[in-house]
């Protein structure tokens, strides 16, 4: 038998299997398409979700002025005297979204600073599962908690506190989304190299020490990121809101009052026995346009921060 180092006999041809093969070359370019056309598929539907937006609000705005719309105080599409100023509704999101994070911005970076720099691995092993159930349960249930339980509670501290208010189920919605601030930080900030806290200890920094001065602006890219999920998780509920903050649009930035929030509205037009093609039927995906809008413009602000961060560490 020849040896495997012997030349193959004059005259016939040489092989090598790390040599170009149609078969396998055909099979990648296949591969790659499979995966451009999966790319571009979800592409394709957020350009599709936007222009039909955008379609059916013209409808909207060829009617309503967007003046009108932009700077009238009251939203009242429902009653005789219509009114289709979005700002209610507009502050009514704003309002629920900042008792939100008021919650679960320190409450998450704290938990995601625990689990990453002081928790052993068999707490983090348990814990973190367990605060991630929390995003599991349907929305629903949040919202029956913040009617039936955070309400009742906060009225222990403010009896004159109304039973649909935009408090409780904007905290309700925080304890929603802790576990995605904590889980994104957390994973931020174990994801620093190892290399930056030896240095820190071998400087005399003591852990809390190298955890706020070192990990922390180390993953700070990844930190803004865990604080723009959340603030995108808390504009599109729906449930929490819809149950207990009581659906009428109500221009004020008390979040001790009553109102209603742009997806709260949506769900109630869209639930009712509106016409198709009507004004009021079409005024959702007015609002709706504007919902996107604001998710996009926290998006960016969020991209351009983390690429900031990013550059400076």
């Amino acid at each position: 038998m020849p040896d495997a180092n012997t030349p193959p006999p004059s005259g016939a041809p040489a092989t090598n299997r790390f040599g170009f093969k149609a078969s396998r070359h055909i099979g990648e370019r296949l591969i790659e398409l499979v995966l451009l056309l999966l790319s571009l598929s979800a592409v394709a539907v957020t350009v599709a979700i936007v222009g039909i937006l955008v379609y059916e609000s013209l409808s909207f705005f060829a009617v309503v002025p967007l003046k009108d719309f932009l700077t009238d105080t009251q939203w009242t599409i429902m009653f005789a005297d219509k009114h289709y100023g979005v700002l209610p509704l507009l502050a009514g999101t704003l309002v629920t979204t900042t008792v939100a994070l008021v919650l679960a911005v320190p409450v998450g970076t704290v938990a995601a600073l625990y689990l990453s720099e002081f928790a052993s691995e068999r707490v983090r092993e348990t814990v973190k599962p367990i605060l991630e159930l929390l995003a599991g349960i349907p929305t629903v249930v949040y919202g029956y908690f913040a009617l039936l339980m955070v309400t009742p509670a906060l009225q222990w501290f403010m009896p004159t506190l109304p039973s649909f208010n935009m408090l409780g189920p904007g905290l309700v919605i925080g304890v929603m989304i802790i576990p995605y601030v904590t889980s994104v930080a957390e994973d931020a900030m174990r994801s620093v190299p190892l290399q930056m806290r030896e240095g820190s200890y071998a400087m005399g920094a003591t852990r809390l020490q190298t955890s706020l001065r070192v990990v922390m602006p180390a993953a700070t890219s990844g930190i803004v990121a865990a604080y723009i999920l959340g603030i995108s998780r808390a504009f599109g509920e729906t449930m929490v809101v819809a149950v207990a903050a009581g659906q009428q649009p109500n221009f004020t930035w008390d979040p001790r009052e009553p109102g209603a929030t742009i997806t709260a509205f949506i769900v109630q037009v869209a639930l009712g026995d509106l016409p198709h093609g009507s004004i009021e039927y079409q005024s959702i995906f007015a609002v709706g346009l504007v919902l996107v809008l604001m998710t996009l413009f926290f998006n960016v602000l969020g991209h351009l921060a983390r690429k900031r961060f990013r550059e400076a560490y």
